[in-house]
């Protein structure tokens, strides 16, 4: 990466229904990019992500809200059918992608439930709140599983993480549609400060020269957003009084 010659992009969303999606992508890509556990600190650091997973998801009905998401893209997308130029056969196809993702979805056993119910995972997540509580000494069932062998490991990994596909793939569509859904627009903040609407939208993206060293603070809700960029650095750092960055809002 070039140091300062790039767009930094902050995501923001704008209601709870985005907020824990954004979180669950956020965990469930930590999943995919940690599963090769090979000592106690990347071990840990998965079960502390499975952990913090399973929160997320006992905070409400994470399946319903996905369903009901796969099914207004699908609405959406069937209004596009006869617009003119419109790639039909590939359109059709992502509506009936979407339609198995949601059968496959509903017919999936409770979500997280098989890794609730796995008693390693289970003696994990009750240390993970007592500061070193995950020593050799508190959890010896965790040390004798890491001197498995790493095939062995790899497919206890393998088969957690299969339990959450159902979700993943079903999330990964959402918010892929989400994105695609609105269009980057350059505008100019005035002293550090932006406001503007959102009708109906549910993350605000917005991306940010590197070279500024600003970051943005958003506060808003479906209807209206205001952000205020802030300098990375508190005590010396400047916000000019106009600079453009980029935004599109989902």
């Amino acid at each position: 990466m070039s140091d300062l010659s790039q767009n930094i992009l902050f995501e923001h969303p704008l209601n709870e229904k985005a907020r824990t999606w954004l979180r669950l992508e956020f965990l469930l890509q930590q999943l995919q990019h940690n599963r090769s556990l090979t000592n106690l600190t990347n071990t840990l650091g998965f079960f502390r992500t499975v952990s913090e997973l399973l929160d997320i998801i006992d905070r409400g009905d994470v399946r319903t809200e996905l369903i009901k998401e796969l099914e207004r893209q699908q609405q959406k997308l069937l209004a596009w059918i006869d617009v003119p130029g419109v790639d039909v056969e590939r359109l059709n196809a992502l509506r009936h992608s979407m339609k198995d993702q949601s059968s496959i979805l509903l017919a999936a056993p409770r979500l997280g439930q098989s890794l609730k119910e796995d008693r390693l995972i289970s003696m994990v997540r009750q240390r993970l709140s007592i500061p070193g509580g995950c020593c050799s000494f508190d959890l010896p069932i965790l040390h004798m599983w890491l001197h498995n062998p790493k095939l062995v490991r790899d497919e206890q990994v393998s088969e957690w993480i299969g339990t959450m596909m159902p979700l993943n793939n079903a999330l990964n569509t959402c918010l892929s549609l989400i994105r695609q859904s609105g269009n980057y627009q350059k505008q100019t903040s005035a002293n550090g400060f932006y406001q503007d609407n959102a009708e109906d939208s549910d993350i605000l993206r917005i991306r940010v020269d590197s070279a500024y060293q600003l970051y943005p603070q958003v506060s808003g809700h479906k209807t209206r957003f205001a952000i205020r960029f802030m300098p990375f650095d508190s005590e010396q750092g400047e916000t000019p009084d106009r600079f453009t960055f980029e935004i599109a809002c989902c």
